[in-house]
C-alpha cells in the first residue's frame, strides 16, 4: 500500500527532502520515497508499506536511477521481513520490476542474503529482518561515499583533459542526488566543478519523452546555483557544431563486461556527435553497474516503456477523453503504435573513460573493465 502528500507552503522549503529514507512510524516500519514524477511543480512523498507498492513505485518512475533503485530494492527486502511478507516473492518482484538496470537485483540480493544468512543462524525472524535492514542502510551509506568519489576522480580526469578549467558540459537524464545516496554520478562530478570555480556551463538535454533532464536535472543545477541552460534533445547537434561542448558526462544503467554502456534513451547519439567532434565522452556509474555476467551490449536487455509516454504529454490536471492510457495530452492520434525503449546502448569504442568510485578506466576494455572489478572485489572483502 501506498499514501502520498505533498509539502507545502513552509514545509517545502528548497528542499532538504532526501530521494529514499526508512522510517519507523508506530503502525509499522515504512519506505518514503520523494515522487519523481511530480517533480519540479511539486515535491511529494510517497510512502509504501509492501513490495507491491515499491514495485509501482519503481515501474512507475517515482523513483529511478540506477544506484537509487539498488538501495530502494535492498530496503523493499528489509520492508518485507520486517512486516512479515514472504521475502521470496518480495525479492523475485522487486528483482524483476525493471530489467536494464543491474544494480536493482544487486541490491535486492544483498539485503536477501543477509536476511537468509542470520535466518540460518538463529533462526529468528526478527534478527533476520534487521540484519536485511542492515544490508540496506550499508549499501545506501557505501554510495554515497562512492559518490563522493567519482566526483573526485570525474573532476580529476576532467582537468587531466581539458587543462585550463571553465568546463562546458553536456549531460543526459538525470544523475544527480535524486538518483543516489549521496550527490550522484556525473552530476557529481559537475557539481564538484561548479564548486572549484571551473564550471562555465552545464548544458542539460531534456531527455524525452519524459524530460527527467528538463525536470529534474534543472531542478537539481537551479538549487546548487549552477550556471545551466535546457535544449531540446535533438538541439545538441548544433551545439556541437558551434563548438559549445567541452566534454559529455552521463550515467548507466548497465555496463557489459565489454564496457558497454547502457544508458538512458539519447545517449548513443550523444557519443556518435562527440566522436565526430573529438569532445570526451565520459561515462560516470559505481561498480555495481558493471555486469560481468552480461557479455556485450548485444545481451543487455533493452526495457520497452508504455507507447503513451511519446503519444501524450503528461498533464495530470488536464485529462483528455480517450486518452486513458496515459491521462495526458495527446501529441498524435490515437491509435498511434510508438516505439519507446527506455535505453540505448553505447559501444566501448565511442566511450573516452568510465568513471568509478575504485578507478577510471580508459580505454574502456573488457580486460581493464576485470581488473578494475577484481581489485574493487578485494577491498571489500578486505
Amino acid at each position: 500500500m501506498a499514501d502520498q502528500y505533498a509539502q507545502t507552503g513552509e514545509d517545502s522549503k528548497s528542499t532538504e527532502l532526501p530521494a529514499i529514507r526508512w522510517e519507523e512510524p508506530p503502525e509499522g516500519p515504512v519506505l518514503v520515497l520523494l515522487d519523481q514524477t511530480r517533480l519540479p511543480a511539486e515535491e511529494v512523498e510517497l510512502v509504501c508499506t509492501d513490495a507491491s507498492a515499491l514495485v509501482e513505485a519503481i515501474r512507475s518512475l517515482a523513483v529511478r536511477g540506477a544506484p537509487l533503485l539498488g538501495i530502494a530494492g535492498a530496503y523493499g527486502v528489509a520492508l518485507a521481513a520486517a512486516r512479515g511478507f514472504d521475502v521470496d516473492e518480495a525479492a523475485a518482484v522487486l528483482a524483476g520490476a525493471r530489467p536494464t538496470a543491474v544494480n536493482l537485483a544487486v541490491g535486492v540480493r544483498r539485503a536477501e542474503a543477509a536476511y537468509r544468512a542470520e535466518l540460518a543462524k538463529s533462526g529468528d525472524q526478527e534478527l533476520a529482518a534487521g540484519a536485511a535492514l542492515a544490508a540496506a542502510r550499508g549499501l545506501h551509506r557505501e554510495d554515497a561515499a562512492a559518490s563522493a568519489a567519482m566526483a573526485e576522480r570525474g573532476l580529476a580526469l576532467l582537468d587531466e583533459l581539458l587543462p585550463g578549467g571553465q568546463h562546458r558540459i553536456l549531460t543526459h537524464c538525470n544523475t544527480g542526488s535524486l538518483v543516489s545516496g549521496g550527490e550522484g554520478t556525473a552530476f557529481a562530478v559537475a557539481l564538484a566543478a561548479h564548486r572549484a570555480g571551473r564550471l562555465r556551463r552545464l548544458w542539460v538535454d531534456e531527455t524525452r519523452p519524459l524530460l527527467q533532464g528538463a525536470r529534474l536535472t534543472a531542478y537539481e543545477a537551479a538549487r546548487s546555483g549552477m550556471a545551466y541552460t535546457l535544449l531540446t534533445d535533438n538541439a545538441a547537434g548544433s551545439l556541437f557544431a558551434a563548438g559549445e561542448v567541452d566534454a559529455v558526462l552521463i550515467g548507466a544503467d548497465r555496463i557489459a563486461a565489454d564496457g558497454s554502456v547502457a544508458n538512458k534513451v539519447g545517449s548513443y547519439p550523444l557519443a556518435v556527435l562527440a566522436r565526430y567532434h573529438h569532445v570526451p565522452f565520459i561515462v560516470v556509474a559505481p561498480v555495481t553497474t558493471v555486469d560481468p555476467d552480461t557479455p556485450d551490449g548485444a545481451s543487455i536487455e533493452v526495457e520497452q516503456r508504455p507507447g503513451h509516454e511519446v503519444t501524450e504529454i503528461a498533464a495530470p490536471q488536464a485529462p483528455v477523453a480517450g486518452a486513458e492510457a496515459g491521462g495526458g495530452i495527446l501529441v498524435a492520434p490515437l491509435g498511434t503504435q510508438a516505439y519507446n525503449p527506455a535505453f540505448d546502448v553505447t559501444p566501448p569504442e565511442l566511450v573516452t573513460a568510465i568513471v568509478t568510485e575504485d578507478g577510471v578506466v580508459s580505454p574502456v576494455t573488457a580486460e581493464a573493465l576485470a581488473e578494475l572489478c577484481a581489485r574493487s572485489r578485494e577491498v571489500t572483502i578486505s
